[in-house]
């Protein structure tokens, strides 16, 4: 008896003594305060609590307030720095290669692939960030502008005779459409495997509490990718059976890198990256035209200044009937303030890992090696010293900056050297829908124009004065619009909104 209560009390100082090393994780320096949360799983349960706030996360204000813009935590047993300190932020991006470098957790590269981009560094994440930029750079993108525009107004026209129109799930169908054709000229619409299908799926379970049981969002997910997967390693396989002769989308890039004497890519890292291209394009976009919609529709004065803008582009043309060229478009200044405005607000990308590379000091505190650090954009693009009533939109607040990358309060696009390479790629998609929601499209000999106030009205116009137009059709939000974040944004009830005739 007495040997088991020796044994039971060693038990039970051993786990005493653990679990205080678990929450007081030895330092050379002074860690930042903060919780270590449960051993193994951290504060994660408190991390992928949803909300449906437009304000800071809830897990990182809550600590703000208790400890400062800098603290510590553990999510899924992993030590984390959690920064919403600008200074620390740009010092992080600034100093990636060399005192620290991308990371994302376990869980995220499981999702991504093991050769994602995301987890490339040096070389070989030049190497891919410059095949990228082949298809998204700005040459390439002068020449997209015209099929942009046509596949814009084909579905804003499409959705006029729907009785109702999800615009979340509209408008990543269309970006989808767009992006597969010029990645691997896959026709969405007259395919009989439905690619998109396992995307949606994927991103259902993208940041969910990682459950690998069937039935839990984290296993759909997984499902998603294995499904994606092999449907673009089948697609592969046929385009090397059947090589063209010239190359027309990056795949043709891609099979001409893979046949070079000791390139560096391989087919894996090759299906890795045009999963990720898929993805992060249609998502993340769509994400950013619903909201921008949704705020048309709540402010009817940054509306009438948007319009205002892209009728004088209208009315400047000397060929009424020609599309948008790519003057017009680097013209739009009060659009780019109206698209960074919502992407401030949006906060698409909650947070931004990176990992240190040795013990880093930092305003009196110690980040030890290996520690991740966690970038919060909300908290800077929320920070009222920085940006008054930060929850209100206003666009006008941007007048007169000039942003050609991230700052040090403002990294919707990331930062750094890992700066979203198709960030105008997504301003592009932006800016053109927006320039046909409140002008117009084409049906022929017919313009049809879009405008709101509370609702959207589509007129036709029979010359081409832009005058005189008498309204045919009016635009109103059905349902939805609420928002979610778990952290990642949602629309769990979509934006549902119906395009009307007029009698």
């Amino acid at each position: 008896m007495l040997v088991l209560w020796i044994g039971a009390l060693t038990f039970i100082i051993y786990i005493t003594h653990w679990v205080y090393h678990w929450r007081n994780p030895r330092c050379n320096g002074k860690l930042p305060p903060g919780s270590m949360g449960f051993p193994f799983l951290g504060e994660a349960f408190q991390f992928f609590k949803s909300n449906a706030t437009n304000d800071v996360p809830p897990f990182v204000k809550e600590r703000m307030e208790r400890y400062g813009p800098v603290f510590k935590t553990s999510i899924m047993g992993r030590p984390v720095i959690v920064s919403a300190d600008p200074d620390l932020n740009h010092f992080v991006f600034l100093q990636e290669g060399q005192l620290f470098q991308s990371w994302y957790p376990d869980t995220f590269t499981e999702l991504f692939g093991r050769q994602n981009v995301a987890s490339f560094q040096g070389f070989m994440y030049k190497y891919l960030k410059n095949m990228v930029l082949s298809l998204f750079g700005p040459e390439s993108l002068k020449n997209m502008l015209p099929e942009v525009e046509r596949t814009d107004c084909r579905r804003l026209q499409q959705w006029s005779i729907q009785e109702t129109v999800e615009l979340k799930e509209a408008t990543a169908a269309m970006i989808f459409h767009l992006t597969a054709k010029k990645l691997i000229s896959y026709d969405e619409e007259n395919a009989t495997q439905k690619l998109r299908e396992n995307f949606v799926a994927f991103m259902k379970g993208l940041i969910s509490f990682p459950l690998k049981i069937p039935g839990a969002a984290y296993y759909k997910c997984l499902q998603g990718r294995k499904n994606a997967m092999k449907m673009l390693k089948n697609l592969l396989n046929e385009r090397q059976a059947m090589p063209r002769k010239s190359r027309s989308d990056f795949f043709d890039f891609v099979l001409e890198e893979l046949q070079k004497e000791g390139t560096t890519l391989t087919e894996k890292i090759a299906l890795d990256l045009m999963f990720v291209l898929l993805f992060a394009r249609f998502e993340t976009t769509s994400l950013a035209l619903t909201f921008a919609v949704k705020f048309l529709s709540d402010n009817p004065s940054v509306l009438k200044k948007l319009r205002e803008e892209h009728e004088t582009i209208l009315r400047n043309r000397e060929n009424t009937d020609s599309g948008l060229t790519w003057k017009e478009y680097k013209s739009m200044t009060y659009t780019f303030q109206f698209i960074n405005e919502t992407v401030r607000l949006a906060n698409i990308v909650p947070v931004i890992f990176r990992k240190a590379l040795r013990e880093i000091q930092f305003k009196g505190y110690t980040i030890p090696a290996g520690w991740a650090v966690m970038v919060c954009p909300p908290a800077v693009h929320l920070n009222p010293t920085k940006y008054k009533d930060p929850l209100t939109f206003n666009p006008s607040r941007w007048e007169g900056v000039e942003i050609n990358g991230a700052t040090k309060n403002f990294m919707a696009f990331g930062g750094g050297m890992r700066f979203c390479v198709g960030a105008d790629f997504s301003k592009v998609q932006m800016a053109v829908f927006l320039h046909c929601l409140v002008t117009k499209y084409k049906e022929g000999q017919i313009t049809r124009c879009f405008i709101f106030a509370n609702t959207l009205c589509v007129r036709e116009q029979e010359t081409k004065t832009h005058q005189n137009l008498e309204p045919s059709f009016r635009w109103e939000p059905v349902k939805g619009g609420n928002i979610l974040r778990t952290p990642g944004l949602q629309f769990p009830g979509g934006f549902h909104i119906r395009l009307m005739e007029i009698n």
